[in-house]
């Protein structure tokens, strides 16, 4: 353990970039743009331009006949619909699971008993420090969706392994649903709280 945490602190020394002056250039209702700049590790000077964000949750839910429920959502920057994990940012002193239950809710009208973390990921490291926790939720139960006034989004609910196909075809390509999918898969074939095909 200690070889490894000197190695760390080697390679910090060796990659670190370290904040100068920082100056907020515009701050939206969720993002916070600054433009930094830093020392390089060779002690010359660059700027850094960074969206500050709160951090969001994504959830795949798994029902007992192995289907999961996801969101088709128009997305106005790439003027696309997508097909979406239930997913929203970390309300200000909201604990992630909480924010998971509460966007499963609200995007797809469903409750769980059962939720786990399945892992975490950064999406966009060249330029924002968004974190997303993905969660795997079963036990679920069916309500109403409860979507913010400006939301418009329909359920789409299908087999784990066909969410899987659509990945490999190409069909489902937001990265936050990609990572999601795959995390949560890894996660059940370790922990199998109840069977649920992957096989091709």
């Amino acid at each position: 353990m200690k070889d490894k945490e000197s190695q760390f602190s080697r390679e910090l020394q060796v990659l670190e970039e370290k904040k100068i002056s920082s100056k907020q250039v515009f701050e939206g209702n969720l993002l916070h743009v600054y433009v930094d700049e830093v020392s390089l590790p060779d002690q010359t000077r660059s700027g850094r331009e960074w969206i500050k964000h709160p951090g969001a949750c994504a959830v795949v839910p798994v029902f007992e006949d192995g289907s999961i429920m996801l969101v088709k959502q128009y997305r106005y920057a790439p003027q696309k619909i997508f097909i979406e994990v239930p997913a929203g940012k970390i309300d200000s002193g909201e604990a992630p699971e909480n924010t998971a239950q509460r966007e499963l809710l609200e995007e797809c009208g469903v409750t769980c008993e059962n939720l786990k973390k399945a892992g975490a990921f950064y999406p966009a490291i060249g330029y924002s420090d968004e974190i997303i926790h993905v969660y795997v939720g079963w036990g679920l139960k069916l309500q109403e969706q409860n979507v913010d006034d400006d939301e418009f989004l329909v359920n789409y609910r299908l087999p784990f392994k066909e969410a899987l196909d659509q990945i490999k075809s190409g069909k489902i390509d937001d990265g936050k649903t990609i990572s999601a999918i795959i995390q949560a898969k890894l996660w059940w074939q370790h922990h199998k709280p109840f069977k649920v095909d992957f096989d091709d």
